[in-house]
């Protein structure tokens, strides 16, 4: 089992997970309030399976809490998903399936980090799918701007942030113990950087403001195609084949690490599930083979690249990696994708240094728009655990 957004079985797609308040939002949720997460994802091998799930207690940096599932659940220790539908009138058929949570059989007591697992037949060894979920209480204040990195050569490339956490109120015995606060770009785990002790202190505030911490490649806006309808081509999409299977080509993609940025709107990764033909595109939303091509004139030497975005975890697998085709000069790749609409880059892993980078590809830019999440997390006087007790998303546009 790995302790992270990860996907277990080929034949399960479209795998989301967010505040049910909003699709692709990020998953968290007031301990003690009416939200909920919504996870939703499809099964394509056609025959309904007893799937069930559970929340299992982490600390911050995602290791288990190891506390009887007794001291944050109420409820029951496990459910089984009973909300399914099989598809309607698609050419790829699937069975979809949905659960909200906290619900009457299940729900967390601790705020903090939570691993949601699916497994099949009440065996957890059987495990379809993990994800990462958020319970927070509102024991802090934050504050945040992001501003140009401190260090020179960066400024035209990074993002800085700088932050103010207030714990007026909390029993903090020692501040440079007790909390914790994490700060992500866009959602990602992979870009998490963790602050275990602020840079100074003033009263109940912590200041976070150091020249060398939660510094940022700006990246670059996400490249992004539109398959809400299979009828016309629609935004970067160029062909469409509608045989035995759907099949999608994407416009030529060119290497985007120019000299100056360039804007263009994108959702920061993600996805949405949406068919514009149809009534309810959790079960009429038909499925596509969708090939990716990349110019190779443009293309570092000595490297692998990977396509990443939300749709695949951001994972850089076989599945996910490019293929050199000859006869015309490109790099090539192909998804299984649900019909919606879609962020996606690319990412160059060199052969020496095996560091993925995307900035070879994509750029990367101050003015790029991102979105930064802030959790702060508290470890209570005499307890074994750590609580989230506070969130804040800062827009780099607002």
């Amino acid at each position: 089992m790995q302790y992270t957004d990860h996907t277990y079985r080929a034949s399960i797609k479209s795998v989301e997970c967010y505040n049910t308040t909003k699709p692709g939002s990020f998953p968290i949720i007031q301990l003690r309030s009416n939200e909920q997460i919504t996870l939703a994802f499809d099964d394509l091998e056609g025959r309904s399976r007893n799937y069930y799930y559970t929340i299992e207690h982490c600390d911050a940096q995602w290791n288990t809490s190891r506390l009887s599932p007794a001291e944050y659940l109420q409820g029951f220790m496990e459910d089984r998903i009973m909300d399914y539908n099989y598809s309607s009138g698609t050419v790829q058929k699937y069975i979809h399936y949905e659960v909200k949570l906290p619900n009457q059989n299940l729900s967390p007591k601790l705020p903090g980090n939570y691993l949601l697992k699916v497994y099949e037949d009440n065996d957890q060894s059987k495990l379809i799918i993990t994800r990462r979920i958020y319970v927070t209480g509102s024991a802090t204040g934050i504050s945040a701007e992001v501003v140009p990195s401190n260090n020179v050569t960066l400024r035209l490339r990074n993002q800085k942030l700088n932050f103010q956490v207030s714990y007026g109120g909390l029993n903090v015995q020692n501040p440079y113990n007790d909390i914790k606060v994490v700060v992500m770009q866009n959602g990602r785990p992979e870009t998490m950087q963790l602050n275990t002790k602020p840079t100074f202190i003033r009263g109940n505030q912590l200041i976070y403001n150091d020249y060398n911490i939660n510094d940022f490649a700006g990246g670059n806006e996400f490249r992004h195609f539109d398959t809400r309808t299979l009828k016309l081509n629609s935004e970067r999409i160029a062909r469409i084949f509608k045989d035995t299977a759907n099949t999608v080509l994407l416009l030529g993609d060119e290497s985007r690490n120019q000299n100056a940025y360039l804007f263009q709107y994108d959702i920061n990764g993600s996805f949405y599930v949406i068919n514009q033909d149809g009534r309810d595109a959790r079960t009429d939303a038909d499925y596509a083979y969708v090939f990716f091509n990349l110019s190779a004139s443009s293309v570092p030497s000595k490297g692998d690249i990977y396509l990443t975005g939300k749709f695949n975890n951001y994972e850089l697998t076989e599945a996910g990696k490019l293929v050199f085709d000859a006869s015309r000069n490109q790099y090539t790749a192909h998804a299984l994708l649900k019909q919606g609409v879609y962020d996606y880059q690319y990412v160059w892993i060199n052969s020496d240094t095996k560091k993925p980078d995307s900035q070879p590809l994509e750029g990367s830019y101050f003015e790029t728009e991102n979105d930064y999440q802030l959790l702060v997390y508290y470890r209570p006087p005499g307890s074994r655990w750590e609580e989230l007790i506070g969130y804040k998303v800062v827009n780099t546009k607002r």
